[in-house]
C-alpha cells in the first residue's frame, strides 16, 4: 500500500490539504513578525562597534502600495446606493476578483437589510420545503384517514348537482350522460346545469337532455348579470331547497358511485364541504399534459391527503365537490367578486368552525390543458384569485382562537404558496446584488450563493420527492421517467405565478381595473366519446398505502 493512499479518501484529503495551508499562514506570520527584530541576548551592531545594517524588508511588502477605501466613511450613511463618476473610480481589491462593477457603491446598512431580506426568503423555503417531506412520509409512512369510505347504505339527503357550463357545447352532453346514470335515489337527486351566458349550442344541448329525460333535469339559463363562476353559482343558488349542493365542471366524467361517495360525509353534522380528486383525462396527449398529471397527483394523492389525516386544512377545489346548503348560507354564500371561489368558500367554512373533507378514493376525470399559453392563463387566474383570498383571510385566520394551532398554521402556509413565486425571484436578485455589490465583507456574497444552492438541492428536491411519493402510491412507476422534466413545468410556473401577482398588485388594484375570471380551452370534439383511461398492470385507482383509520 502506498504511504499517501490515504489522500483518496476526500475527507482525508480535504483535511491534509487544509492543515498545510494553516501551517503555511502561520510560518508566513511568523516571518513576518521576526523581521527588524533585534540581536538575541539584547546587543546592538552599534554596541559592538560594527555599523547598523539596513532593516530587510519583505519584497511583497516593499512594493504593495498603501491600500485606497473603498468603503466606510466615504459612503455618507444615508446613501443606500451610490453610482460614482468616472473621475472618483477607484481601483479593484487584488483579492476581490469576483467583483465585476466598479460603478457601484453600497453602505454596510444596505448590504446587512438585504442579507436579513434574503435570509428571511431562504427561511420561507425552508419551512415550505419542510412541509413538502412532512405530507410526503405522511402519505409514506403515516396512519391514513378515510373515515367515510365505506358508507353505503344511508338515509340519503337530497342533493342538486351542479354543472357548471359556459360555452361548453363540446363537453356538456358527457357530463350529462354520466350524471344521469349514477347510482343515488333519483327522487332524492337533482340535476341542474348552469348556462352561463354561453353563447355556442351548450344551451341547445342542455335543453335536448330536458326534453328527453322529464323531471330529472332543471337547467338555469343566465344570460345576464356578473361574468365569473362563483356569480353564476350565487344566482343559482338562491333556486336551491336541497340539503347537500354538488358542484361539476362541464368537462368532468363523474363515475357511477361518485355521488354517494362525495355525500357520505355529509351525514357527519360538523362537515361544512367535501372534496374528491381530480385525475387528468387526456394524459397521453403530449408531454405538457404528462407532466400535469404528476402534478395533480402530488397535489392530490400526497398534499390533500396528509392534511386529511393530519387534521389541518384540505381544500375545497370548486369541482368534484360539495357543500352543505345551510353552511354555504350561514357564511353569506357565494362571493361573486372571488375569482378562486374554492378557496374563498374554504377559508370562510374554516373561520366559521365548519370542517372541509378529502376524499382520496372518490376520483373523477378531467381535461388539463394542452398548451403552454392555455396553461399559463390558467395557472395566472389561480394566483390571483388565491392572492386575493391570503389578503382577506391570513390575519382574520391567524387570530382566530377557534381554529386549532395545527390548522392555523396550515391554512397559512396554504395561503402563500402561490406568493412564494414572486418572493423567490425577489431572493434571487437578492443574491445577485449581494455577490456583485457586496461590502468589503466577503461572507455575504458567498453566503448569497449558498442561499442559492440551498433551494436548489433541498426546495426543487423537496418537490419532486413528494410527486415520487405520489406515482409510487399510484401504482405507475414509468411516469417517473418524466420527473427531470418537471424543472421546466416549475420554471414555467414561477414566471407566470410571478407576472400575475406583479399585475395584481401594481396594475389591476392600483388602478382599479376589474378582475376577469378567464375560461380554460375544451380539446374534446363536440359529442365525442371521453377517452377512457388505462391502468397499468397491478394498479388500481384507489391504490393506497398505510393502514386506514
Amino acid at each position: 500500500m502506498s504511504p499517501f493512499s490515504f489522500l483518496k479518501r476526500p475527507f482525508l484529503s480535504c483535511l491534509v490539504a487544509g492543515g498545510l495551508l494553516l501551517a503555511a499562514g502561520q510560518l508566513r506570520a511568523a516571518e513576518g513578525e521576526g523581521v527588524g527584530e533585534a540581536p538575541a541576548g539584547g546587543a546592538t551592531a552599534e554596541a559592538m562597534g560594527g555599523e547598523v545594517p539596513a532593516p530587510v524588508v519583505p519584497l511583497d511588502v516593499a512594493v504593495r502600495p498603501e491600500p485606497p477605501t473603498y468603503y466606510g466613511d466615504a459612503v455618507p450613511p444615508e446613501a443606500v446606493l451610490r453610482i460614482k463618476p468616472v473621475s472618483e473610480w477607484q481601483p479593484l481589491p487584488p483579492d476581490a476578483g469576483f467583483v465585476s462593477s466598479r460603478l457601484t457603491q453600497i453602505s454596510n446598512e444596505t448590504a446587512v437589510t438585504a442579507l436579513v431580506l434574503l435570509f428571511f426568503v431562504l427561511a420561507l423555503i425552508v419551512v415550505y420545503t419542510l412541509r413538502h417531506y412532512y405530507f410526503a412520509f405522511n402519505r409514506l409512512f403515516g396512519r391514513q384517514r378515510h373515515p367515510y369510505v365505506d358508507i353505503d347504505t344511508a338515509d340519503w339527503p337530497t342533493v342538486t348537482v351542479f354543472i357548471a357550463a359556459h360555452n361548453e357545447e363540446a363537453v356538456i352532453a358527457n357530463s350529462l350522460e354520466a350524471l344521469l346514470d349514477v347510482d343515488y335515489p333519483p327522487e332524492r337527486i337533482r340535476l341542474m346545469p348552469v348556462n352561463d351566458r354561453s353563447t355556442d349550442r351548450t344551451r341547445e344541448i342542455i335543453d335536448s337532455y330536458v326534453v328527453r329525460f322529464p323531471g330529472r333535469i332543471t337547467p338555469f339559463h343566465r344570460s345576464g348579470g356578473k361574468p365569473g363562476k362563483s356569480a353564476a353559482l350565487k344566482d343559482a343558488t338562491e333556486l336551491v331547497e336541497s340539503d347537500i349542493i354538488i358542484i361539476f365542471d362541464a368537462d368532468y366524467v363523474p363515475g357511477k358511485g361518485l355521488i354517494k361517495q362525495l355525500v357520505a360525509p355529509f351525514l357527519d353534522p360538523e362537515t361544512g364541504a367535501v372534496m374528491g380528486r381530480v385525475v387528468p383525462l387526456n394524459t397521453g396527449s403530449n408531454l405538457l399534459t404528462r407532466l400535469l398529471d404528476l402534478e395533480r397527483s402530488g397535489g392530490y394523492q400526497v398534499d390533500q391527503q396528509a392534511r386529511m389525516n393530519l387534521r389541518m386544512v384540505p381544500q375545497y377545489g370548486g369541482t368534484v365537490g360539495g357543500v352543505r346548503r345551510i353552511a354555504l348560507e350561514g357564511i353569506g354564500g357565494w362571493r361573486d367578486d372571488a375569482l378562486a371561489e374554492d378557496t374563498d368558500l374554504t377559508y370562510r367554512l374554516l373561520l366559521s368552525g365548519w370542517k372541509t373533507v378529502y376524499q382520496n378514493r372518490s376520483e373523477c376525470y378531467e381535461e388539463v390543458p394542452e398548451s403552454w399559453p392555455v396553461r399559463v392563463r390558467q395557472i395566472m387566474r389561480w394566483a390571483k384569485g388565491h392572492n386575493q383570498a391570503a389578503l382577506r383571510y391570513a390575519g382574520r385566520l391567524l387570530f382566530n382562537r377557534g381554529v386549532s394551532f395545527a390548522e392555523r398554521m396550515d391554512g397559512l402556509l396554504l395561503l402563500g404558496v402561490y406568493a412564494m413565486s414572486p418572493l423567490l425571484l425577489f431572493g434571487w436578485m437578492l443574491a445577485i446584488f449581494l455577490f456583485y455589490c457586496t461590502t468589503n465583507q466577503w461572507l455575504s456574497g458567498a453566503l448569497a450563493m449558498f442561499a442559492l444552492m440551498g433551494y436548489g438541492a433541498l426546495g426543487n428536491f423537496a418537490a419532486y420527492f413528494e410527486i415520487s411519493a405520489a406515482v409510487h402510491l399510484d401504482g405507475n412507476r414509468n411516469r417517473i421517467r418524466l420527473l427531470p422534466l418537471n424543472l421546466f413545468g416549475f420554471l414555467i410556473s414561477l414566471l407566470s405565478i410571478a407576472r400575475a401577482t406583479w399585475n395584481q398588485f401594481f396594475f389591476d388594484w392600483l388602478l382599479r381595473r376589474s378582475l376577469v375570471w378567464d375560461k380554460t380551452v375544451r380539446y374534446r370534439q363536440p359529442g365525442a366519446t371521453p377517452v377512457p383511461v388505462h391502468l397499468p398492470a397491478g394498479a388500481t385507482p384507489h391504490h393506497q398505502t398505510g393502514s386506514v383509520g
